[in-house]
């Protein structure tokens, strides 16, 4: 693969538009990155739990607050890398046109890598999923194909953001959000689709990056950005470079950030944090200016950003010194694992203590087991109404309740479901269970 044509600034659905940059206030992909930040699938991120229940008295992150945070440590990433082969090849400008923008391609791609998560965070897709392997969903399994079967059964929000960017939904733009195609190849982590993914111990294949229907659209991204077929999977492709710096990007920031929200939220002391983030600042002694701060959360903020400067600057390099590796689709780790052995380590660490300690924090196992009920419920009621073909008034009611946007002229059971699954995985955790306490009558709808 080769940067002058992974680079493109080809607009999805405006594949003929020359652009003309001369006299713009905002290159090509700046434009993706305002498109993203003003739509409304970004804006509901905000009411999308992260980790910790929402809301609460103490400020914790959610996925709006995490996926700016990680647009922003993006885009330093980016302007790194670019600097260093700069500093490389001076004259790169020429060579590759659009290297300068990589870091406002890996900020938009990192805006939405998390918006096709469903509501309640990974319970979310843990009972989407479920509702299909071992739920009353299981009765469809006859009327769907082994490949969209397997969609069903692994639903993955990486793939749904996907569909959300490019799908011609109902009563909006049949160009989707019309992004270049390189912003759109960098949120795809698994560029596969789901019954070729789940292979323990490849990288690109944990999960899968494309529902079905998305299939071919993938595909005319890969043949346009010359992304090569994956030679251990010869249904999937490896990964666009810039994936392994979107995918840096939210790695620190989850794993560095989530113990500032315990620390916030009294699960984690100080001393704690302090252990964990220390050894991650780099050779400068902090112990001076830690202790001139005598409000604790300012000590953890600071110690939180020495942290993420030290994985910043670290991922950068990581990412030039095996370029050659990730252009030939060689390279299968992720960079944070590819640091100085005693990063790594200290990494693991942190990874081994937000298990124990953060993940499965009582609070966060109590929302997990809501949002898990909850969206299974939804499903239950929402599926077989929508397939029905002699609906009952209560089918039609609830059919009813699905927004025009959502709905299919296709009548196949697997689109049908499809519908439910787009308008069910769209729900922020507050409408989810607004919806669900009214539909199972524990709350009566109210004209205020």
């Amino acid at each position: 693969m080769n940067w002058k044509q992974l680079l493109s600034a080809k607009r999805w659905g405006y594949e003929d538009r020359i652009p003309n940059e001369q006299f713009d206030a905002r290159s090509e992909f700046q434009r993706d990155y305002d498109r993203l930040i003003f739509s409304s699938p970004f804006r509901r991120l905000q009411n999308k739990t992260q980790v910790f229940p929402l809301p609460g008295a103490v400020f914790v992150h959610n996925r709006l607050t995490h996926s700016l945070e990680v647009a922003s440590v993006g885009r330093s990433l980016g302007r790194l890398f670019y600097n260093l082969m700069k500093k490389q090849n001076p004259n790169i400008d020429e060579d590759i046109p659009y290297l300068q923008e990589v870091g406002n391609i890996i900020s938009a791609a990192c805006l939405s890598h998390d918006l096709g998560n469903p509501a309640f965070g990974h319970s979310g897709e843990a009972a989407i999923s479920s509702f299909f392997i071992e739920g009353k969903g299981m009765k469809y399994r006859e009327l769907v194909s082994d490949r969209q079967w397997s969609d069903l059964t692994h639903f993955e929000g990486n793939s749904n953001a996907l569909r959300i960017l490019t799908h011609a939904f109902n009563g909006k733009d049949d160009k989707g959000f019309a992004l270049t195609y390189s912003t759109l190849a960098s949120i795809v982590k698994y560029p596969c689709a789901a019954i070729d993914g789940h292979v323990k111990g490849i990288l690109h294949r944990k999960k899968y990056g494309f529902f079905e229907p998305e299939k071919e659209s993938f595909e005319r991204i890969a043949q346009e950005l010359g992304i090569k077929k994956d030679p251990e999977n010869p249904n999937g492709y490896l990964r666009h470079p810039l994936v392994y710096l979107v995918e840096a990007a939210d790695d620190i920031c989850y794993n560095i950030i989530d113990l500032e929200d315990a620390h916030h939220l009294k699960i984690l002391s100080y001393k704690e944090v302090e252990d964990l983030l220390l050894p991650l600042c780099g050779g400068e002694d902090l112990r001076n200016r830690l202790d001139s701060l005598s409000e604790k959360a300012s000590r953890v903020e600071l110690l939180r950003a020495k942290a993420i400067n030290t994985l910043i600057n670290g991922c950068a390099e990581a990412f030039v010194k095996y370029q050659d590796d990730i252009m030939a689709g060689t390279f299968n780790k992720s960079l944070v694992d590819a640091l100085d052995v005693d990063i790594v380590k200290q990494m693991k660490v942190i990874s081994k203590i937000s298990v124990a300690e953060i993940y499965n924090a009582r609070t966060v196992v109590q929302i997990e087991i809501a949002g898990y009920r909850v969206m299974n419920s939804l499903l239950e009621e929402f599926v077989p109404a929508y397939l029905k073909t002699n609906k009952t008034m209560f089918d039609k009611k609830l059919v009813a309740l699905i927004p025009t946007q959502f709905h299919t002229d296709k009548e196949d059971a697997y689109s049908k479901i499809r519908t439910v699954l787009d308008f069910v995985s769209g729900m922020t955790d507050i409408y989810a269970v607004d919806l669900y306490r009214k539909i199972k009558g524990i709350e009566i709808a109210s004209l205020d």
